[in-house]
């Protein structure tokens, strides 16, 4: 009786880590919920957020000797007519235009200053990074409605040597202040077509794919 009740034990124990397993997708990681491969309905992403290396263009109406096209340093901040080291970085094109139009206030009455960002390369926040089995490794802009198979078609696919369907996708959560681990499986979005695996991704978000132990 006492061998019975052990195994009997054994049994429950087993099926509940494997349906313990199947809820969390495997290996702990959470599923993300499939995307169209073109959005049903295009929507604004979150407000830009200017970054190193972009390239602005700063205009101040009525005043032409004060607008310029400057690409911000590598340190953050750009150089204007009358203004030295504006920090630029962080700010949304809106929050520049601000922060100009009340350094030239020294200098002229109301001016009305318009801030365009015209090449983009956005803080590291607004990027999406691929790295490992891929056929160039990336950081690339983030822009609205950008899926994983965007992504991947911007570093060429899969290497041959990847492992697609083992690759993980890491993601800032903002609520928590924790990264999240997903699964993506690129090899069945990228050999198969299978449209469950794509995903949407978000700003900020690190895709990585290990290679093949075979």
């Amino acid at each position: 009786m006492r061998f019975s009740s052990v195994s009997k034990g054994f049994a429950v124990a087993g099926i509940a880590a494997t349906m313990l397993a199947g809820c969390t997708g495997g290996g702990g990681r959470s599923q993300l919920p499939p995307a169209t491969f073109v959005a049903t309905q295009e929507q604004p992403g979150e407000e830009y957020v200017i970054g190193p290396l972009d390239q602005l263009n700063i205009f101040v109406w009525r005043n032409p000797e004060l607008s310029a096209k400057v690409q911000v340093r590598p340190d953050g901040r750009i150089t204007t007519p009358l203004i030295s080291d504006m920090p630029a970085v962080g700010k949304t094109p809106a929050m520049l235009a601000d922060d100009m139009k009340i350094a030239l206030s020294e200098y002229i009455k109301d001016p009305i200053v318009s801030v365009i960002v015209e090449n983009f390369s956005g803080t590291f926040s607004q990027q999406v990074r691929i790295v490992g089995a891929t056929e160039k490794p990336a950081s690339i802009p983030y822009r609205a409605n950008m899926t994983l198979l965007d992504a991947m078609i911007a570093v060429g696919g899969l290497s041959e040597f990847a492992a697609g369907n083992k690759a993980r996708l890491v993601r800032y959560d903002r609520t928590t202040g924790r990264q999240v681990e997903y699964n993506v499986k690129l090899s069945n979005l990228l050999k198969n077509g299978d449209a469950k695996a794509n995903v949407r991704l978000e700003p900020g978000d690190v895709i990585i794919i290990p290679e093949s132990m075979f």
